[in-house]
């Protein structure tokens, strides 16, 4: 009898185990709104020039790396369009011998996006605003630095518009929901969009 309870134990702890890992499941749990999607080429109304080729490039592998929603050249049922909106340079430091000299600059690059489904050309997105800052030293001259960080800043902006979906309402309303990947919680919907 006592070596019965441990084991009745352990038997236990392995059924509570099993039963609390049986719904779990990989990604976001959501259904995508759609089921393939056009990334058009990026329009550059911002100060930063060139940068339209590398920011869609970029767009194209953050979905491609993704997976979920399959990108496709022709014939999607959503298209997405980004534009560059703003480009800023700010200082974070100075040079500690001349303090009128930049070290440090915050570069800042400003979007919005537009996602539009095509069948029935309802708006999931309107211009969605995205921000992203990186940090650029300019030990090795303040050009070749910008040029170096453009490509994060690229890959930043990439990811987050990535990550940025929509997906149907849980509750089987048909709804559009904004989902964030990374934390997987519904939020308020923006402009164009609707919640059950």
């Amino acid at each position: 009898m006592p070596r019965l309870i441990p084991a009745t134990g352990l038997l236990l702890a392995l059924a509570l185990l099993a039963a609390g890992c049986s719904r779990y499941q990989l990604g976001t749990g959501s259904r995508p709104a759609f089921a393939s999607l056009g990334v058009e080429p990026v329009v550059n109304r911002s100060t930063l020039p060139q940068a339209e080729a590398l920011v869609s490039a970029r767009l194209r592998e953050a979905f491609l790396r993704d997976g979920r929603v399959p990108t496709v050249t022709s014939g999607a049922a959503a298209v997405l369009s980004v534009t560059l909106e703003d480009f800023r340079r700010e200082v974070a430091a100075v040079r500690e011998g001349d303090t009128g000299l930049a070290r440090k600059f915050n570069l800042t690059l400003s979007a919005s996006a537009t996602l539009r489904e095509t069948g029935s050309g309802r708006l999931l997105w309107d211009r969605r605003p995205f921000t992203v800052t990186r940090e650029a030293f300019t030990d090795g001259g303040q050009l070749q630095s910008e040029y170096q960080t453009l490509p994060l800043l690229a890959e930043a902006l990439a990811q987050r518009v990535a990550e940025s979906r929509c997906c149907r309402c849980p509750h089987g309303c048909g709804s559009i929901w904004p989902v964030f990947s990374q934390c997987q919680l519904f939020v308020s919907p923006g402009p164009g969009e609707r919640r059950c």
